[in-house]
């Protein structure tokens, strides 16, 4: 099925990738190129250990990558970062800085999305200027430290209720195995980090988006 049938662009919807340098070894730029090549379209760039400075040079370059490739770029924690290189969006944790002001600071037109950790927490996220809500952990996970408890598949059909028309992004444990439950659970995509970008030949993080998007 060509890419530019509305099914193929709602299949890769679907799909939220995310980098992490660490599990990866690759750059966020490296990471952002193959993901694009495997069908990814949105990526968000997290990151946990690199100073304020380094991690906007790594972003700058992801960004001009994002930007040759169509991709929409969206910053992990950082609102200040998204300004400041003008990409497309922040992703916020509950210990960031709030949505509301997240959105006066960069504009009507930019994703922002919000991380909640049970239903009750995404209904009052739905009440918020956000463009989504992330629900999780679905599963149990390794790429956090110290997660929150998981909230499983009937925590996603909660939280899908809970948000009315709001998209609803699932994250967490999430596998090319467990991914089509969780979007019939109520997901409207999903976020995936471990199982793109995990450590191996780099090559493999594009083969494994184009079968992720494929399941999907």
């Amino acid at each position: 099925m060509s890419p530019s049938t509305p099914d193929a662009d709602a299949r890769h919807r679907r799909l939220y990738a995310i980098t992490d340098r660490k599990l990866s070894g690759l750059s966020h730029a490296e990471q952002v190129a193959r993901l694009s090549d495997g069908g990814a379209r949105v990526v968000q760039l997290r990151e946990k250990n690199l100073s304020p400075r380094e991690f906007y040079r790594e972003a700058e370059e992801a960004l001009r990558v994002a930007r040759e490739r169509g991709v929409r770029l969206v910053i992990n924690d950082r609102a200040d970062i998204a300004l400041a290189l003008g990409a497309d969006g922040v992703h916020l944790g509950q210990d960031d800085v709030p949505p509301r002001a997240a959105r006066a600071l960069l504009g009507e037109d930019a994703i922002i999305g919000f991380s909640t950790h049970a239903p009750e927490q995404a209904a009052r996220a739905a009440r918020l200027p956000v463009d989504y809500v992330a629900i999780g952990p679905v599963f149990v996970t390794s790429s956090k430290e110290n997660p929150d408890a998981a909230v499983g598949l009937e925590g996603v059909a909660r939280a899908r209720e809970a948000v009315g028309q709001i998209h609803l992004v699932a994250i967490g444990g999430i596998n090319e195995e467990n991914a089509r439950a969780v979007l019939d659970a109520g997901a409207d995509s999903v976020a995936v980090i471990s199982a793109l970008v995990a450590p191996g030949d780099p090559s493999e993080i594009t083969l494994r988006t184009r079968r992720f998007l494929n399941r999907l």
